[in-house]
């Protein structure tokens, strides 16, 4: 994959995922095609915020005032999360070569007359730090046929692949996405369904916790079996690639549209829940045989899920990406750091294998500091 020296430097990347949990920002030193994870920042988001992107992720009265605000506020706290990671990492403005922002994805429509919004204003981000910035990463893409999504397989490439070896990258977030590497090129990628998004969501629901730490609650129960089949015989499952998908899809009525979900115990449908995500994983490497599966965002440090992963792959290892150089939690920030200098250098950030669009494409659009 050619780079571009002239473009080497520092990039910073912010990411806000499905699962909404915080806002999550790398500061990235890129030099001669090689990457180094510099420093980090994780900037918590308020619940009124929250609960207020929440309720724009379906459609409701006044989407637009209710959407503008939401935008600034995010831009707002991109800009400080940007700042933050500056300051404890000794940086400054000047220092950094650009910033990708992906934005907070409120709609997510793939199709012939597909598009993708996020919101997080990039002006406001520019504004604020006096950094460039790239924002807007999918609607090229989708212009040209493709799915918008995933975006991640471009940098696993450039950090995972390997000569001689079959890698599969799974990024486990809201949604689940798998990067399919065969040597040193990207055969393949896609949205496999929901990662935590209803893990997370039965768990809030039922504990009052964010999250089911560890699986811990879900190794408390057991799985399922009618239940898991109803739910892996959705048609999202079926549907061969390039697909994507989202919170507007996989959501709570979706869960409770299946029977017996409202009457079993709560801790059997949350074990339900995680090996969901754990067969559809592995039921979607199809006949892609991997050498190992690498895996990073938040459901790496699920424990149990990872455990009901390795018992799905047999003897195929299962690891987190901390061997590539990376945390599994830094994966998808860095990802668009390296979006971002993909943007200045004038490499495609899209690859038609992952998302079916008719060509490569550089992506983001550039706001200038």
């Amino acid at each position: 994959m050619p780079e571009t020296a002239a473009e080497d430097g520092l990039y910073m990347g912010l990411m806000s995922g499905t699962s909404l949990d915080a806002l999550d920002a790398a500061l990235v030193e890129i030099t001669g095609g090689e990457l180094r994870l510099r420093a980090t920042h994780s900037h918590p988001l308020s619940q009124d915020l929250r609960n207020r992107i929440y309720a724009l992720c379906s459609s409701g009265a006044d989407e637009i005032d209710r959407a503008g605000p939401v935008h600034r506020e995010l831009g707002e706290a991109f800009a400080e999360a940007s700042l933050a990671l500056m300051a404890s990492s000794g940086m400054g403005a000047a220092d950094v070569r650009a910033l990708g922002c992906h934005g907070q994805t409120v709609r997510h429509r793939p199709g012939p007359d597909g598009f993708s919004l996020q919101l997080g204003s990039a002006d406001v981000i520019a504004a604020r730090t006096g950094v460039a910035v790239v924002a807007d990463f999918r609607n090229r893409d989708m212009v040209l046929g493709g799915q918008g999504a995933p975006l991640a397989p471009r940098f696993h490439q450039a950090l995972m692949a390997r000569p001689g070896a079959r890698v599969a990258v799974v990024n486990i977030g809201g949604m689940a996405n798998l990067s399919l590497l065969d040597g040193q090129d990207l055969v393949g990628g896609f949205d496999t369904g929901p990662g935590n998004v209803l893990i997370n969501l039965w768990c809030q629901q039922h504990t009052g916790e964010p999250l089911d730490r560890d699986g811990a609650w879900a190794r408390q129960g057991r799985c399922l079996p009618d239940l898991l089949e109803d739910l892996l015989a959705d048609p999202y499952f079926q549907t061969p690639p390039p697909k994507s998908t989202g919170r507007e899809y996989f959501h709570r009525d979706w869960l409770y549209r299946f029977s017996g979900v409202d009457s079993a115990r709560p801790e059997d449908v949350q074990a339900t829940l995680v090996e969901l995500t754990a067969r559809s994983i592995t039921d979607a490497l199809g006949e892609f045989t991997p050498d190992e599966l690498r895996v990073c965002g938040g459901g790496a440090r699920n424990a149990f899920l990872m455990e009901r992963l390795a018992a799905h792959m047999g003897r195929v290892p299962v690891m987190d990406t901390d061997s590539s150089g990376i945390a599994p939690e830094w994966i998808e920030a860095a990802a668009f750091a390296w979006l971002a200098h993909a943007r200045l250098a004038g490499i495609a950030g899209n690859a038609p294998a992952v998302t079916g669009a008719e060509r490569p494409a550089v992506l983001g659009a550039l706001y200038p500091a």
